[in-house]
Parts: C-alpha cells; structure tokens; sequence
C-alpha cells in the first residue's frame, strides 16, 4: 500500500547517516525536497558514525519515525552492517555511495580506503572559506552578539566606515569576522567589553568623508532633506563617541580615509596576528 500523509504536514523524516560530517548527503537530500514545493520533510543528520552503536542507533530512530536512511558510509563494513540492522526492523535505506564505489572498484581494479572525511580533508581550505562566509553573512551589523566570542576578528564602527564589505573581504580568506555598529543613542552590546580585545579592531574614518559616504547612501536610497545622520556636527559628534568606545575596550583603531579595501585588510590582520602571537 502507499504510505502518504496530509499535505502541509511534516513527512517522515530522511536521517543522513555518515562517517564524516554529512554534508554531501544533506545537500543532496534538500535538492531532492526542493522538487517538491509543498513538501515538509524533515531532515536529521547523523555524523561521525564509527561503531555499531551509531549505526543501530540511526535504525531505531528511523524505526520509530517510519523514517528513511539515507548513507553516505565509505566503510564497507559499516554499509553492509547498517543495511542488515535496517532490513531486520524494516527500515527502508538508500546508499548514496555503495554503487559508484563499486564500480570505481571494477574500473580501477583496486579497492577503496575506506575512510570517511577524506574529501573535506583534500579541501579543507575550501571548506573554511566557506563556514567563514557564512559566519560574516550571519554577523553582519550587530546580528547574533552572543555568538561574538566565536569570531576570530570583531570589526567596530559607526555606519558607513566599511565594516560590511572589510568584514566579507576577510572572510573570503579564511576568518571569521563579526561586525558591530556603533549607533547614537543605543549602547553597544555588553558582549563586545566581555571580548578580548585582542581580537576586536575599531574603524574610523575622516569626517567628511564619512559625510559623503552617507550622503551618497541616501541617494540611493531616495532620502531628501536634512538629516543628523549625514550633517556634519552629528558625524563628528559619532566619531568622538567611537572613539570612546574603542578606548573603554581597549581596541586599536584603524584609519580607512582613502585607503583600499586591501591594505586596510592587511593592517587588520596584521594587528590580530601580533596582539594574539600568530
């Protein structure tokens, strides 16, 4: 008989199962979903399988939610097993990996190593770019300030200094970089005096051209007629607060008046190299 359920509500799940840490069968589980654009399909990653243990786990769990297992295992012993265990409680199962291995193995004329994080390991580099990325999109301009000890660089400044594009910048060689916005009238977040500060760097920036910065954004943001956010006292009123900030944090303060995006880069990574003896 064919197992449906109600539209709009969660579909059993699809549990990755996976020596390493599941991404591949994760990405490829979400392409499949996305074909279906109603669909609520859960999707539960199990990493890091290495013992029976995890493998009956991931079986139980399936079992219980009527779930279906989909394996990424390079371990041979560990796919056999975890099939055996699934088809004993009658738990459906797909083996993203169990095919093409084998037939590698016939083309080749050699067997597989067998062991599980071996593509993330050959693009590390690639790997951390990318988490990097992801974590500068995720604290851009103030967002998740809890997670801040997690940055390895915290960029600190009024609007418009360039602390978005510096921080995106940074990432795409590898930090981490949150960033925090020091805005009139709203105290910056506790989080940031709780940092080392060896790992937060202060921006700043010549009044005027601050100025125009701002005054070019609101333009493009069709904003007409006065306002404190581009007059002149307010700016120089912001940097004097800035320079507060960085002082009560204890944070070195770097210039970006006229300067590119890559040497202010350089300046940057140069002072979290020395203050934290990289």
């Amino acid at each position: 008989m064919r197992e449906t359920h109600e539209p709009g509500t969660p579909a059993p799940p699809l549990i990755i199962v996976s020596g390493g840490f599941g991404s591949s069968g994760s990405q490829l589980a979400q392409t499949a979903i996305a074909q279906f654009s109603e669909a609520n399909v859960p999707v539960i990653v199990i990493p890091h399988v290495k013992e029976t243990a995890d493998l009956q786990n991931a079986v139980d769990q399936a079992a219980r939610s009527h779930g279906t297992i989909v394996h990424t295992l390079v371990n041979g012993r560990h796919r056999t097993e975890l099939i055996q265990l699934a088809r004993e409680r009658n738990v459906f199962t797909i083996d993203l990996l169990g095919t093409l291995l084998a037939r590698l193995t016939s083309i080749l004329g050699f067997e597989p190593v067998g062991q599980p994080g071996l593509y993330r390991q050959l693009r590390e580099d690639y790997f951390n770019r990318v988490e990097a990325i992801e974590f500068a999109v995720n604290h851009d301009d103030g967002k998740r300030p809890n997670d801040l000890p997690l940055a390895e660089i915290v960029l600190v400044g009024p609007s418009r200094v360039g602390k978005t594009p510096l921080s995106m910048y940074l990432s795409v060689s590898g930090w981490k970089v949150a960033n925090v916005p020091l805005i009139p009238e709203i105290p910056p977040p506790d989080e940031l005096f709780q940092l080392n500060s060896s790992r937060v760097v202060g921006l700043t920036i010549d009044t005027a051209q601050l100025m125009t910065h701002r005054k070019r954004r609101q333009r493009h943001l069709g904003t007409r007629g006065a306002s404190g956010y581009s007059d002149l006292s307010s700016i120089e009123k912001e940097l004097r607060m800035a320079e507060l900030v960085f002082r009560r944090g204890g944070f070195p303060a770097v210039n970006v008046t006229d300067r590119p995006i890559e040497e202010t880069a350089e300046e940057v990574i140069s002072l979290i190299r020395r203050r934290n003896g990289l």
